[in-house]
């Protein structure tokens, strides 16, 4: 019985946070559960101050129904993106809405990057006026393979079995959740962006690295060992430029964007700088298109592998370097994917740009603590639900994800 309960909790919890405002006999419709169970729950939820009423709604006749939504300051999470030479440390509420953020440098050593992930928990906190007691879960989106423990291998910058998840729990006793940065950047896309409603998809992240976020049925694909989704180490041209991982033809080492800042500044003659494929996109030199239209064709037949492999319904092509190409070029994207893919697999996949800006990885990971909060109905047992007051602070820069 105590199972069936906690599944019921989860249903119900995890339909308002996705649907957002809903009556109690809306509840009752989506979940399939009756109506004294949905009153009962919800009147437990609203108990432990994790559920909410938020206004009134007309009936047909009726009385007004009460609307409910999950308690945006019940908790907090925090996310985190570790990018190749900064950290983006970010605070949410249940909603969503960004209440702190902020951004330090590191040398890509993992001890440091640990050390700055705590700095940046502890400043976040603080602007928001949260205690470390009230924020759900720290997560953290990170380059490479990442196990369960949170134990890190990232061939591309050297980081070797580095335990990230102990690092970060031997400073803080705030729950740690540490993911590839590409799986929580796939996640903040199926939550809130261009992936939302799509069961089967695939959210594709180009930066300085390539990854994919896999979803089947609606589930992250991790695989056997929680690997799944280095496309970018997928051989795309046998015996090909080295890439940063250490082999040959990756396609990491043709699309992303390392690979065609290399290609650019031999084709121009100029400086490769980190802002150089940017530089290119906005004034691009005649030089420069014949490597565009390269890369466009690398990209769309990589593409056309996670169609013949997947039959996504949804491809979402993000990241940095992935969100400018396709702004610039997604109609050759498809036809190249096009051309390479199977033609009905093909015809049932949509390629889309993504939605989100440049702090979805940071977004995702912080949904990472939340998810666990849904699948358990609320906080686990014998963790004594509590009203979290208000952040002292202005919410800057707040967003709704509804």
């Amino acid at each position: 019985m105590r199972d069936v309960r906690r599944a019921n909790r989860s249903s119900l919890l995890t339909d308002l946070f996705h649907g957002g405002l809903q009556s109690r006999q809306q509840l009752a419709a989506t979940t399939a559960l009756s109506q004294a169970s949905v009153s009962n729950l919800i009147g437990e939820m609203l108990e432990e101050g994790l559920v909410e009423e938020a206004g009134l709604v007309g009936s047909d006749g009726g009385r007004p129904r009460v609307l409910l939504r999950v308690r945006p300051g019940f908790r907090y999470v925090v996310g985190a993106d570790v990018a190749e030479t900064r950290v983006l440390v970010e605070l949410y509420d249940l909603s969503m809405a960004r209440l702190a953020a902020v951004e330090l440098e590191h040398d890509d050593d993992p001890d440091q990057v640990a050390a700055q992930l705590l700095s940046g928990l502890a400043t976040v906190t603080a602007e928001a006026g949260v205690a470390a007691k009230d924020v759900l879960g720290y997560g953290v989106g990170v380059p490479g393979v990442v196990d369960r423990d949170g134990v890190v291998d990232s061939q591309s910058t050297g980081w070797d079995a580095s335990p990230l998840g102990a690092m970060l729990r031997a400073g803080t006793n705030v729950p740690i959740f540490v993911e590839n940065g590409a799986k929580t950047f796939g996640q903040a896309e199926m939550w809130f962006g261009s992936a939302r409603g799509a069961r089967h998809a695939v959210i594709i992240m180009i930066g300085t690295g390539v990854g994919a976020a896999v979803v089947m049925d609606g589930r992250s694909y991790r695989g056997a060992n929680s690997n799944a989704g280095e496309w970018g180490h997928t051989t795309l041209v046998y015996d090909g430029e080295v890439c940063r991982c250490g082999s040959r033809g990756c396609l990491e080492a043709y699309v992303g964007a390392g690979g065609i800042s290399r290609r650019l500044a031999a084709a121009t003659g100029l400086a490769d700088t980190p802002d150089l494929v940017d530089a290119m996109l906005t004034d691009t030199p005649p030089e420069a298109v014949p490597v565009f239209a390269e890369t466009v064709g690398y990209l769309g037949a990589g593409i056309a592998d996670l169609i013949n492999l997947f039959s996504p319904e949804r491809i979402v092509l993000g990241g940095v370097a992935g969100a400018h190409l396709g702004e610039r070029f997604l109609p050759e994207i498809r036809e190249a994917a096009a051309r390479h893919a199977l033609r009905r697999p093909y015809s049932q996949t949509s390629i889309d740009l993504c939605t989100l800006g440049q702090d979805a990885v940071a977004m995702g990971a912080a949904t990472l603590p939340i998810a666990q909060l849904l699948a358990e109905g609320g906080l686990p047992e014998g963790e004594e639900p509590m009203i979290a007051l208000p952040p002292r602070s202005r919410r800057p820069n707040e967003r709704s994800r509804r």
